[in-house]
């Protein structure tokens, strides 16, 4: 990860102590630090790490990002409290604004307030039950196209790098779903700019000077890759308003929809930015979502067992359609598991519009409020085990202990059809295939905005036809 620009020595002796910055927050466990840079020369060296030790400090810690306050909430009730039940009082924060707006404008993502609002219910019927049910052929059809090609690699033992499958895969899924659009040409192209893009936000997130506007390499960089998407987006637009035609699919709803006062159609920028939010959210979290599940499954023999014994009973061998879903209840919650220890999106933030409370620690108002999924997922208070992967918990998991989505108003507008997508795709795949992790290669977590292998994941295919004959010689 890039390295501080201010330098700063590396303060071992770390420790927490009551604030004294006010009376009304005098009793707030305090993470201390000499960096001039507070906790941030922490997070960019082991984010995951710090949020997972900070959060064992207490339900509220106040932590300090240069000059800023900010609060690590680590209780289910606070994080309802912040999510759901008072969400009026948290907005997204400036600094998450700031970073993602010259990628996303004034997308779903990063909105608030009314224009929010106007948006997500002017997208929310492209995620109506009636219409996944018909992306659902979509889905397998892509999914079988890939498992075409994964043949070859197959017989000679080639490593695939499961991530990249993926990426290309749901790419290509949220383009014709969404958009009526084959983005099987571009794959590579916004694969490799969405990688980008995500290293380069997430350096900025941790180290937020000089500013965008400074033209130092990596802000060339990160512009680049918008450029690259740009480029992609505006000739989709291009493209559907040269057409004049009304396929039914969110790019029209988007093309056709009038402001309510006015009247007025979204111009090309409008559309770009809801485009371009829906096509990087679309396809990254279920791509890494199926990645890790991917590895997990090839961690855990016994689990992969169950699975595929599931699909032996539900499918017998033919592609799954929407109406297998409910009976596919163990594909399921090994989705949820993986969801569990790698969320698609570790770390949430929050501006407190006003004065708040949680769980009895003072939350003034502007400060910043996080709140981390994969921390909490890990939280040994509120799970049995928690770094095992075990599907079965499904059953038992604390509300707000587990919100892989988010939660509140603002929830994931396509967690239907990420759950949905996943489902399909690993129960199409692992009929056909056991993935293997290449012997030795190493596995780690790496926080790109979303949660990444660090190094990859090499994975060999083998045809599970070949796999039960040698079983029953």
């Amino acid at each position: 990860m890039p390295q501080p620009i201010i330098p700063t020595p590396h303060i071992p002796d770390r420790f927490v102590l009551p604030s004294s910055r006010t009376q009304k927050d005098k009793n707030v466990p305090r993470i201390r630090t000499l960096s001039l840079l507070g906790s941030a020369s922490e997070m960019q060296r082991d984010p995951l790490g710090f949020l997972t030790r900070t959060q064992a400090h207490g339900e509220v810690v106040r932590l300090r990002f240069l000059f800023s306050p900010a609060y690590l909430i680590s209780h289910p009730e606070s994080i309802k409290h912040v999510l759901q039940e008072n969400a009026r009082n948290y907005n997204k924060d400036l600094l998450t604004y700031k970073i993602f707006k010259p990628m996303l404008g004034q997308g779903l993502l990063i909105n608030d307030g009314q224009s929010w609002l106007h948006q997500r219910r002017l997208i929310q019927p492209a995620f109506h039950r009636k219409r996944l049910e018909i992306y659902s052929t979509l889905m397998t059809d892509a999914t079988v196209a890939m498992l075409e090609r994964w043949q070859a690699r197959s017989d000679i033992g080639t490593p695939l790098q499961m991530e990249e499958e993926m990426v290309r895969l749901t790419l290509q899924i949220v383009g014709r779903a969404l958009f009526s659009l084959d983005l099987s040409q571009e794959a590579s192209t916004v694969g490799s700019a969405v990688t980008a893009l995500l290293e380069l936000t997430a350096g900025y997130v941790l180290q937020p000077f000089p500013p965008l506007s400074v033209p130092i390499p990596r802000n060339r960089r990160l512009q680049m890759a918008i450029r690259t998407l740009d480029q992609v987006v505006y000739r989709m637009i291009a493209e559907r308003r040269r057409l004049q035609t009304d396929t039914g699919d969110l790019l029209s709803m988007l093309l056709l929809a009038q402001d309510e006062e006015t009247g007025r159609r979204m111009n090309d920028r409008q559309v770009r930015d809801e485009v371009q939010t829906l096509l990087l959210a679309g396809h990254e979290t279920t791509a890494n979502t199926l990645t890790w599940t991917w590895y997990l499954l090839s961690d855990h023999p016994e689990v992969e067992r169950r699975l595929h014994a599931e699909l032996n009973d539900v499918l017998g061998g033919r592609v799954p359609t929407v109406e297998d879903l409910p009976n596919l209840k163990y594909t399921r919650m090994v989705l949820e598991e993986a969801l569990r220890l790698y969320p698609a999106a570790p770390l949430l933030s929050r501006k407190a519009v006003a004065d708040d409370e949680l769980s009895g620690c003072h939350i003034p108002a502007n400060s910043m409020v996080m709140i981390s999924p994969y921390a909490m997922h890990r939280h040994p208070a509120f799970w049995e085990e928690p770094e095992r992967f075990e599907p079965e918990r499904a059953t038992v998991r604390p509300s707000y202990a587990y919100f892989p989505f988010g939660g509140g108003p603002r929830m994931c507008i396509g967690n239907h059809f990420a759950m949905m997508e996943a489902q399909l795709i690993l129960s199409t795949v692992a009929q056909r295939y056991q993935l293997c992790l290449v012997s030795g290669h190493p596995v780690e977590p790496q926080m790109r905005v979303t949660l990444r292998p660090r190094y990859g994941l090499p994975m060999v295919t083998h045809a599970r036809r070949n796999i039960q004959s040698q079983q029953k010689n």
